[in-house]
């Protein structure tokens, strides 16, 4: 392991980036051929060189992940539960017929890749993290309809800001548009390529509408809460309850999944995760958030459905207790601002 100068830093206004692409300088690359797996290393090409009969052109067979690495005040780098990452990538390969990534390749491919960043990681305090994608593409040649037979596995890094631009928590708003994001037997519940491209008509029309961001129904009924285009949804009730839609098309946010667990061992709230119909139940809706590893939480102040505009009932009040301390839960673990009595945090040795 080579020595790397603590001191040194790059030159970026941390407290201003936005959630974008900035190019670092290493990533980390393995192939499969031949039935087994390249022990794997750093390069400084960020261009991916693939054959154009790659399945991963033609027919969609890719599968990545989200995860961020933070800086804590002790000068610690940690990443957050990236063995729930590692699972998730893993059941994305046996959804789309791709051979199996190990989590030993995983884990070092990330850990190697933040290391090799250092300098970009963005410093304490500053509101920034360095965002991780673990890419992993269908490659070879290959014309007809069936799985790669040579495959590449990418890990890179780029220092963001928030999602949703502000400081702290920011109130969003939603949009149900007339576009359906997956259906129940199909491939929702991992995370895929083919799942995002598809949205990115109904969230430019929620944009045009005043949203942020796209509110996605149940296929079937299309009353039912799913999730929005890159997030999970969580609701607070007024009984002590925290409740998030059960769908088989949503996919598993590793954020929602910590969330709820937060919810109920420290702050002695009920949790459930169930169909939710939006209109007959929205009502009883104190509070919601959008969440996930970009989103963190992002309280929602209105959706607007079938052009109407609903407001939760903390729109004038601002951002609701129940995400606020949520927020606060989450980002003080991911930080490590306070004891992780979970043992989610993992430390990448510098």
């Amino acid at each position: 392991m080579n020595t790397i100068d603590k001191s040194i830093k790059e030159n970026i206004d941390w407290g201003n980036l936005g959630f974008d692409y900035k190019p670092t300088e290493y990533r980390f690359v393995a192939t499969y051929k031949n039935g087994a797996w390249s022990e794997g290393e750093l390069i400084t090409n960020s261009n991916v060189q693939v054959h154009e009969g790659s399945p991963a052109l033609h027919y969609g067979q890719q599968c990545f992940e989200g995860m961020k690495a933070q800086t804590a005040k002790d000068g610690r780098v940690l990443l957050f539960r990236p063995d729930l990452n590692a699972e998730r990538l893993r059941q994305s390969c046996e959804r789309l017929s791709m051979v199996e990534l190990p989590n030993e390749l995983f884990n070092r491919g990330v850990k190697e890749a933040v290391r090799a960043n250092y300098r970009f990681i963005p410093p304490y305090g500053s509101g920034a993290a360095l965002y991780i994608r673990p890419l992993l593409l269908g490659t070879g040649q290959n014309l007809g309809l069936r799985p790669a037979t040579e495959y590449e596995f990418r890990v890179f890094v780029s220092p963001v800001g928030p999602y949703y631009k502000g400081t702290g928590l920011s109130l969003i708003k939603l949009a149900v548009t007339d576009y359906d994001r997956a259906a129940p037997s199909g491939t929702g519940a991992v995370k895929v390529g083919g799942n995002y491209a598809g949205g990115f008509i109904a969230t430019k029309i929620a944009k045009e509408l005043g949203a942020n961001e796209a509110l996605y129904l149940d296929s079937a009924t299309r009353t039912y809460l799913e999730e929005a285009g890159s997030a999970n949804i969580i609701i607070s009730l007024s009984d002590d309850r925290l409740i998030t839609p059960l769908s088989p098309a949503i996919l598993p946010s590793i954020t929602r999944r910590s969330v709820m667990q937060i919810a109920k061992d420290e702050l002695g709230m009920k949790t459930e995760e169930r169909p939710i119909h939006l209109i007959n139940e929205f009502s009883e809706f104190e509070e919601m958030g959008a969440c996930g590893t970009a989103a963190v939480i992002s309280p929602v102040q209105s959706i607007l459905y079938k052009n109407e505009w609903m407001h939760m009932k903390n729109s004038k009040e601002g951002v609701g207790p129940v995400m606020q301390n949520l927020y606060n839960s989450l980002t003080q673990i991911q930080k490590g601002e306070r004891e992780d009595s979970f043992g989610w945090t993992v430390e990448v040795e510098i």
